[in-house]
């Protein structure tokens, strides 16, 4: 029997699947559950729809995405903090540092995002990694200087 699944089922599929599930199965617990619709002809119409509806809603998304790669490799990010000998800096320049500098150039991004393996401690030109989509990822150039 095909059914929609309404949740993610264990062993059976994700939300937003089709999937076929054994007619006993289905009746007994996804149904009364409300973890599945039938797929009956007009279910399974709807279904594409949305299906449909969201690839181009994803779509959108991920062109969004490539332009604000772009204008965030175009963005350099000056940081200035006081250092040492041999340019070590007093403290480190941590992920909230750069998506606050990126917030003050027009760029809102989480600092999550932001894929900062150590924190920067010395002076010098470097690259960091912002994840703006799940498969799409900036390259920002971040320049440390002395205050």
């Amino acid at each position: 029997m095909k059914v929609i699944l309404l949740e993610d089922v264990k062993g059976l599929g994700k939300k937003g699947e089709l999937v076929n599930a054994k007619t006993g199965y289905a009746r007994n617990f996804l149904f009364p559950n409300k973890k599945a619709l039938e797929g009956t002809k007009e279910n399974i119409e709807k279904w594409e729809e949305d299906v449909r509806i969201q690839q181009e809603n994803e779509k959108e998304a991920k062109a969004a995405a490539e332009n604000q790669k772009a204008e965030l490799e175009k963005t350099s990010v000056e940081l200035k903090m006081k250092s040492g000998e041999g340019g070590r800096l007093f403290g480190s320049i941590t992920s909230q540092d750069i998506a606050d500098a990126l917030e003050k150039k027009g760029h809102k991004i989480d600092k999550k995002k932001i894929e900062l393996k150590n924190p920067i401690k010395e002076l010098g030109n470097f690259t960091v990694p912002v994840r703006v989509y799940p498969e799409i990822v900036a390259q920002v150039p971040v320049v440390v200087k002395e205050a």
